[in-house]
């Protein structure tokens, strides 16, 4: 409650006469009074007439200091130093607890509510003369600007009702700086408020909390500026929360936490962290002095866990952590605040081709894994669970050594090859390029479909890669090994036309074994495309330019064929007619034949 810093002069007149009765008794000639008195008779009647005009001062409507002579239940007896004492209801010196603060002896102010009452005494009231002395307080303090001291006590409409003595509003506009969304928080709080309107006869107060505070904000921030260093760790208060980070209040002025220096570790939000008014210290990260921007960190107050990480996870060391994120390529793993490792799917199975570390693992669990490799520049941990079981690729190279005929189902056709399940969770590769020797598939499919049972032999095991290739095509012998067995250079073939391109055709002359015929080799003359003469489908006979078995090639001639065989006719007919020995009969023979009816060359 705030009081008056004085008293009215007729009232400390009354504070130095509080015996006048007795004196005022020895001057009646009051002799009994008067033998008690004793030095007393010497009082000279110019100090009984003086309290006696104190005592015709005193008026109803004033505020008087008393002091406490009696406590009762209902009253609290007051002398004031009148003829007749006060009564004041005990009611007005309780606390909310219903405790009454008062003792004999006590000084307190009093407001005159009535000279006398029936009973003899006078009406006195605590409570009113506290409430006058407050007016009288805030009507100086608004004149002078000064602050007053206040308790909040209740939420009204549009604000707060303050007790400075008296009640007063503060609207909610005026509260802080910035808008304030719970009122609550202020209730029972004592504060410094400024008066922003007054008028006693009207009994309205009006203050702000706003102005107060944004004066408070710039002593403080022009402290905080000039005491600011970058590296230098504060103590600050969390003003308000965003997904990106907080702003801290340094004191006067408000500075960045982004969500990135919060911690060495994984958060999604600052609100995992802290809350609104929590108190945190925090490090100076960068400080612009012309734009008045401070950048803070509170994970660099304490020292960064990858700075000793290579020590604390060697190579090798099976560690315990918790799952924290799942991602296509693997999940994350947290060892310990601040470090975590990547368990790639590749290091989830031996066997299993896991496709997504949801098949294995989920958010929250508890995972013993094994170190495979520590990179603390990059901040990296790669971490393995298959490596905590035995591994089966070790007991593969001794079962299935390379050469060893297998049998398994198909597990999967692809683009490349088929997958072949042999039993030991191990699945192995017959490629596109190992299913035959010589037909060539589009797709795999062709032949093949999932689940069938097939034969085929180990060709190589790479524990490293993890990779298991066999081979169909490797059960029987390659045709072009004994090629040149079945086919020489100038021997005529015949066979079928299964592809054209702008450079020749390709004949197949047994399954799987195809020849080309280039497009200067189909005809004498001169075409401009195999097309133009040759479709997929027709039967041709060509002869074998030449074989080369490693590189799978049989270069054929269509052209040259037809003058081998007309070399070889003339060279018959040459041979027959050579038996004739004049030339006589060859002539002859040529003149019969061009004589013989239907002949075309009867002019020659």
């Amino acid at each position: 409650m705030v009081r008056s810093e004085s008293t009215s002069e007729s009232s400390k007149k009354v504070l130095k006469n509080q015996s006048w009765m007795d004196e005022f008794s020895s001057y009646m000639g009051e002799e009994e009074t008067s033998k008690k008195k004793g030095a007393g008779d010497d009082e000279s009647f110019e100090e009984l007439f003086e309290a006696s005009q104190a005592q015709q001062a005193i008026k109803e409507g004033e505020v008087i200091d008393g002091t406490v002579v009696g406590v009762g239940a209902e009253y609290v007896t007051i002398d004031i130093g009148y003829k007749c004492e006060g009564l004041v209801p005990t009611q007005e010196f309780k606390d909310a607890q219903g405790v009454a603060h008062v003792a004999v002896g006590d000084v307190v102010s009093v407001y005159l509510e009535r000279m006398e009452m029936e009973n003899g005494f006078m009406l006195l009231s605590k409570d009113k003369a506290e409430i006058i002395r407050a007016w009288d307080e805030i009507s100086v303090a608004c004149e002078k600007d000064q602050l007053v001291e206040g308790t909040v006590i209740a939420k009204v409409k549009g604000g707060l009702s303050v007790d400075i003595g008296v009640k007063a509003f503060l609207p909610g506009s005026q509260i802080d700086t910035k808008p304030v969304k719970n009122l609550d928080k202020f209730l029972g709080k004592r504060l410094k408020f400024k008066i922003i309107k007054f008028n006693k006869k009207r009994g309205n107060i009006v203050l702000s909390r706003r102005a107060v505070v944004s004066q408070e904000r710039e002593i403080q921030r022009a402290e905080t500026l000039a005491n600011i260093q970058e590296g230098s760790i504060v103590a600050g208060t969390v003003k308000n929360i965003t997904e990106y980070g907080a702003f801290i209040d340094l004191g006067g002025m408000d500075g960045l936490l982004h969500i990135t220096d919060m911690s060495w570790g994984r958060i999604k939000h600052p609100s995992e962290l802290f809350a609104v008014g929590d108190e945190i210290k925090v490090k100076i990260l960068k400080y612009d002095r012309e734009k008045e921007r401070v950048s803070l960190g509170l994970k660099q107050v304490t020292a960064n866990p990858w700075d000793e990480a290579e020590y604390k996870f060697p190579l090798g060391m099976v560690v315990k952590g918790k799952v924290v994120s799942l991602k296509d390529y693997g999940a994350f793993v947290e060892l310990q605040d601040g470090i975590e490792g990547l368990i790639h799917v590749s290091e989830m199975s031996w066997t299993e081709r896991v496709k997504h570390p949801s098949k294995v693992l989920n958010v929250g669990d508890e995972v013993e894994c094994k170190v495979l490799e520590v990179d603390t520049k990059q901040k990296r941990i790669s971490l393995g669970i298959k490596q905590l079981q035995n591994n089966p690729w070790d007991d593969l190279e001794v079962k299935f050594p390379v050469g060893t005929h297998v049998e398994g189902e198909v597990k999967s056709v692809t683009d490349f090859g088929l997958f072949i399940d042999i039993g030991m969770g191990i699945d192995g590769l017959v490629h596109v390029s190992d299913l035959a020797w010589t037909k060539k598939f589009a797709h795999p499919s062709e032949k093949f479909n999932k689940g069938d049972k097939i034969k085929a032999i180990v060709l190589g095991i790479d524990k490293q890669a993890e990779k298991f290739s066999l081979g169909i095509k490797q059960l029987e012998r390659d045709p072009w090994e004994s090629i040149k067995t079945r086919y020489k250079v100038g021997q005529g073939v015949d066979g079928t036309v299964t592809k054209l391109t702008d450079f020749g055709a390709f004949v197949e002359i047994e399954e799987g074994v195809e020849g080309l015929i280039y497009v200067s080799e189909i005809a004498d003359h001169r075409i401009e495309k195999p097309s133009d003469i040759l479709k997929v489908g027709d039967k041709v006979r060509a002869e074998v330019l030449s074989i080369e078995p490693k590189e799978r090639r049989i270069g054929l001639s269509i052209k040259q064929l037809g003058r081998s065989e007309e070399r070889a006719n003339y060279q018959t007919y040459v041979g027959e007619k050579s038996k004739k020995t004049s030339m006589g009969d060859i002539l002859g023979d040529k003149l019969k034949a061009a004589l013989k009816p239907g002949s075309d060359n009867k002019d020659e």
